[in-house]
């Protein structure tokens, strides 16, 4: 299915408030509210608004250090990311884990409490997750621009 220009235009206020009622949402955009849920409810059956839910602030919540750790594998091979994969799931640190083409095999995003939580972390699990032959970490100084909107056109 393509999108119309109203579709898109309900992504994009999505996006920005994912908490904002059907009727305000109709308002703003001006349309039914019986349109705009027509829309809104289609969208989401399709797919294309995978869940909703809160930002939350990490410094508030104890987690102010922000790494990511590069990593690379002892083998490519399918068993060997499926089984790597599988046990970086179940790291609840573990913000983002992408696999990737280039000098490491996957790009880890994290957040701890502080270097010793960190150190705690990295001796205690990430070097024992299977197949890791390295893992070079790197520490954010400021997160510069954090979006996780897309450009919807």
């Amino acid at each position: 299915m393509s999108l119309d220009r109203m579709d898109k235009r309900i992504l994009k206020a999505l996006q920005k408030d994912g908490r904002i009622g059907n009727a305000e949402l109709a308002k703003k955009l001006g349309m039914s509210a019986t349109a705009c849920w027509n829309h809104t409810k289609r969208l989401m059956e399709e797919g294309y608004v995978k869940e909703v839910r809160a930002i939350l602030d990490p410094e508030k919540l104890g987690l102010p250090v922000l790494v990511t750790v590069g990593v690379v594998l002892d083998r490519s091979t399918p068993e060997s990311f499926a089984e790597f994969e599988k046990a970086v799931r179940d790291i609840a640190a573990v913000q983002e884990c992408l696999l990737l083409a280039g000098e490491f095999d996957y790009w880890i995003k994290l957040r701890v409490k502080d270097l010793q939580a960190f150190n705690r972390l990295h001796a205690n699990t990430l070097l024992r997750l299977p197949g890791v032959r390295q893992l070079r970490s790197f520490f954010v100084l400021n997160e510069v621009k954090n979006n996780p909107e897309l450009v919807v056109e």
